[in-house]
């Protein structure tokens, strides 16, 4: 369920422009039709006042809560079904927030991240992933909306983009407060600033060092930390936004003192951010957290330095819900049908 479709439906049923907008606009702000001034019987042509209930069932039935499982700061990790049975995790964050999954699955294969390993199983619809905000919204006020769920936003960029320009026109979230990331396909770069809202940015970087970003990320678009970092420079005097830096932060890999210089080589002056987020365990793998001394002896050198450094906590991580264990392990926990085959 893409939006152009369910724009072209509601056409179809006699909508103008203003009667596509106000449906729209209810949807994604998870409203009531009859909380604004116009009543429909005055407002709405009758093909679509008799086809809107079913229509709004559709609508809300593109991502249904299945669990909620809410932290000690304020965020929740939600396990969000889709119509195909499919599953994606949203998570409500303190302040407003919102992360959304734009795939199921992916395909980057980033060596420390649980949702990776299952590879890319299908796109996100632009109607799955507004759907997912809708949800949220039912739970509380959103203000602010981060593509850095399940997936790599630029592998769908044509349901990411028309999602966003939704939220942006019609969901009463400021450009800025919506945060397309990415590991840094090149695509991004020519179509974000072509865009009709031209959202903020995140850049995967996680290391300065080109050997080791190739192997923590094995199937990313190979560009160097510097050609990346000089990418995301220009969006950013573009859009007047600083770019997010990412930084997962690895004990014993990538935060040591000739990663501090690098950082410091390669974004001190920059219109940039660097958030860095102790990494969230995932029991069978390799990687450790490092604690949290740690990375706030790093965050006041990278200070001292001049790079702006924030540390983030992963949420999720006492629920034990970094980004795509909900999911695996609703699966691991689903029965195992058993086929019995006639003698």
């Amino acid at each position: 369920m893409q939006i152009e479709f369910i724009r072209q439906r509601l056409r179809a049923l006699g909508a103008g422009p203003i009667h596509e907008q106000r449906v729209l606009r209810d949807w994604v702000r998870a409203r009531p039709h009859d909380q604004v001034r116009r009543r429909l019987d005055d407002f709405f042509p009758k093909a679509l006042r008799e086809a809107l209930p079913a229509l709004d069932v559709e609508l809300h039935g593109l991502a249904r809560l299945l669990s909620s499982h809410p932290t000690e700061d304020g965020a929740a990790r939600l396990l969000v079904g889709l119509n195909d049975g499919q599953t994606v995790e949203s998570v409500l964050l303190p302040r407003g927030g919102l992360c959304v999954s734009s795939q199921v699955g992916c395909a980057v294969g980033c060596q420390f991240c649980m949702t990776g390993r299952s590879g890319l199983i299908r796109q996100v619809t632009s109607g799955e992933i507004v759907a997912q905000v809708a949800l949220a919204r039912m739970q509380r006020a959103v203000k602010k909306v981060v593509f850095m769920g399940m997936g790599e936003p630029a592998h769908n960029l044509n349901n990411v983009m028309e999602a966003i320009e939704l939220l942006g026109t019609e969901g009463n979230i400021g450009h800025k407060n919506l945060v397309f990331s990415t590991v840094g396909d090149v695509r991004v770069f020519e179509r974000l600033p072509q865009g009709v809202v031209k959202p903020a940015l995140a850049l995967s970087l996680h290391t300065t060092k080109p050997d080791l970003r190739e192997r923590l990320l094995p199937r990313a678009p190979r560009l160097t930390p510097r050609e990346l970092v000089e990418l995301g420079e220009q969006y950013a005097r573009l859009t007047h936004y600083p770019v997010q830096y990412q930084w997962t932060l690895l004990e014993g890999i990538n935060d040591g003192e000739d990663e501090m210089d690098g950082i410091v080589d390669l974004l001190k002056g920059k219109y940039a951010i660097l958030n860095m987020i102790p990494y969230n365990t995932i029991p069978d793998l390799q990687f450790r957290r490092p604690s949290w001394e740690h990375a706030r002896d790093i965050l006041r050198r990278l200070h001292r330095r001049g790079v702006l450094t924030k540390l983030r906590d992963s949420a999720g991580q006492e629920v034990d819900g970094g980004c795509g264990q909900l999911r695996a392990r609703a699966i691991a926990d689903q029965p195992r049908s058993i086929a019995i085959h006639p003698a």
